[in-house]
């Protein structure tokens, strides 16, 4: 059983690094939705940027040990806020930032610090 939870969270921890990628990819090469959503929301383009940049360095600290708990986290925020601008600027469409927050969620319990 405890072979199952280690590949399984390896696993979720694939997944959501190959969707943050992808997202951060489209955020940082200028795709037009990309840039139409961050346009709508009304910050300007840097924050496009920062967006992806976090995403990016979320999903890579994955894989630093003692440390992905805090890649998790700062995922988590990422997809609260989403969360929040989907339901307050963008529009209907959350289910996948709630979905993504969720799981990595899991990933933050699992790897949360121990204390003494």
């Amino acid at each position: 059983m405890e072979n199952t939870k280690k590949y399984g969270l390896i696993g979720l921890k694939a997944l959501l690094t190959a969707v943050f990628a992808f997202a951060a990819f489209g955020k940082l090469s200028g795709n037009p939705q990309m840039v139409a959503i961050f346009e709508t929301i009304g910050f300007g383009q840097w924050f496009r940027y920062v967006a992806g940049a976090v995403e990016i360095v979320g999903a890579a600290l994955f894989w630093v040990p003692r440390a992905q708990w805090i890649g998790a986290a700062l995922l988590v925020c990422t997809m609260a806020a989403a969360v929040l601008f989907h339901v307050f600027v963008l529009g209907p469409s959350l289910v996948p930032a709630l979905v993504l927050g969720v799981l990595c969620s899991v990933v933050l319990y699992a790897h949360r610090p121990k204390t003494a």
